[in-house]
């Protein structure tokens, strides 16, 4: 077992220094790492379940949204990224397990919207106009 942690530390030490990686994501990429290595070792597949480059409980956050498929950080994630992974944007809030109007944006990014729409009051507006 100790062989396989070793090539796994050495793989998820070469992801972290090219981005940015949280302490939970190190450990769980170690640990996936290292099982799937093993069963390759023996023999075994690895269609247990899915790898995601991030845990999708965790990919939206204040100031961006790491793309679970790939790790990328975004502050929107668009629908030619999503394309790159032969998804859209429906296809890939069902895939990790995303509500299915959930905005594909970060929580800074999405608060601004909300509170511009606000303060246009566009319903009102469109009233008035009769």
């Amino acid at each position: 077992m100790e062989d396989y942690l070793k090539e796994a530390l050495e793989i998820v030490k070469a992801q972290a220094s090219v981005r940015t990686m949280t302490e939970d994501e190190i450990t769980s990429m170690v640990q996936k790492l290292s099982t799937g290595i093993q069963a390759i070792a023996e023999g075994g597949s690895l269609e247990t379940e899915e790898v995601f480059a991030v845990d999708p409980s965790k990919a939206i956050r204040e100031k961006s949204i790491l793309c679970c498929s790939c790790g990328k950080s975004f502050k929107v994630l668009t629908k030619k990224h999503l394309s790159s992974h032969d998804l859209t944007p429906d296809e890939y809030r069902e895939k990790y397990g995303y509500k299915k109007k959930l905005p594909l944006v970060c929580k800074s990014l999405q608060r601004e919207r909300r509170k511009k729409m606000k303060e246009m009051k566009l319903w009102t507006k469109r009233g008035q106009n009769k």
